[in-house]
């Protein structure tokens, strides 16, 4: 018996109603139909159809193998299309959005070496420091950092990040250390977008809580706050990339590791996992090989 072809033919007579119908919708003849369904059953061990001589509906155990036969039915179908698909070079038009700095140090080259490699993918990118709305503004794929919160999109996590907080080391030999998130309390501090509500967030334990800082400084982009805090202005809390060569040659330390917030998971999302163009199908999978050559979070 060939099983799924006897499982399409099941769900046939479970959608036309009738063995008779469902020869007929399949180019089959009744004999058939009769003789898949009968082995069909057999096999499994239970009747799926109560039939009498003028109608046909279905068992208990019917209905819940048809729902399974369509789950198997449609991953089939989608890994002949998947294969299909791969047969042919990617081709089109693919928008993808990153935020600004990340999209800079990150997404870019690997956007540059994708679009070496599929001359005919034609790549639009966008490094925005906003949350886009992809179906609203025709965006095929994102990359983001932090929580997500629109289950309807599909997102890999391919990576997370630290969000410490830093200082020159020039202002600590001033200052001192902070040993607590509280000491941050009236220090002179550097914003970064805006005065997060409350203050800076921390943990402690399993206890999350906020201390209210003061902005000597209030920047919308990264890194001239970052330039700030190298000057010795004052405290800045940021996410590790941001900060990531100052930190490597010395010239910005981490202070309160110990009280540092859950990381941010970064992730590549997109609308929808079924029928997705051979393009973003062929890019995700490229962003997730270059993304996860940077070992964040490992």
């Amino acid at each position: 018996m060939d099983k799924l072809k006897a499982m399409a033919t099941f769900v046939q007579i479970a959608d036309a109603g009738s063995l008779t119908a469902a020869a007929k919708a399949g180019g089959g003849s009744l004999p058939a139909v009769v003789r898949s369904l009968a082995s069909l059953e057999a096999h499994l061990g239970v009747r799926l159809f109560n039939r009498t001589t003028r109608r046909i509906s279905l068992t208990a155990e019917g209905r819940q193998y048809l729902d399974r036969c369509r789950t198997v039915l449609s991953a089939v179908t989608d890994a002949e299309n998947e294969l299909a698909l791969d047969a042919a070079e990617p081709s089109g038009q693919l928008v993808v959005t990153a935020p600004a700095l990340f999209g800079q140090m990150y997404v870019a080259p690997a956007v540059t070496r994708f679009a070496q490699r599929h001359p005919k993918v034609r790549v639009r990118l966008l490094l925005w420091d906003r949350v886009v709305n992809l179906l609203e503004e025709g965006v095929d794929v994102a990359v983001r950092i932090g929580p997500l919160h629109d289950s309807s999109l599909v997102a890999q996590t391919v990576g997370s990040l630290r969000r410490p907080v830093v200082a020159s080391p020039g202002f600590l030999a001033g200052r001192g250390e902070p040993a607590h998130p509280e000491d941050l309390r009236g220090a002179p501090c550097v914003g970064f977008t805006f005065p997060m509500p409350g203050g800076w967030t921390f943990h402690e334990g399993e206890r999350q809580f906020q201390v209210p800082i003061q902005c000597n400084l209030e920047f919308n982009q990264a890194a001239p706050a970052a330039e700030a805090v190298l000057a010795g202005l004052g405290f800045g809390m940021f996410i590790e990339y941001q900060v990531a060569p100052y930190l490597a040659d010395g010239r910005l330390r981490t202070v309160l590791e110990a009280f540092e917030p859950p990381r941010r998971p970064i992730s590549i999302v997109y609308p929808h996992a079924r029928g997705l163009p051979a393009r973003t199908r062929v890019f995700v999978a490229w962003m997730k090989q270059e993304l996860g050559a940077h070992a964040f979070g490992h």
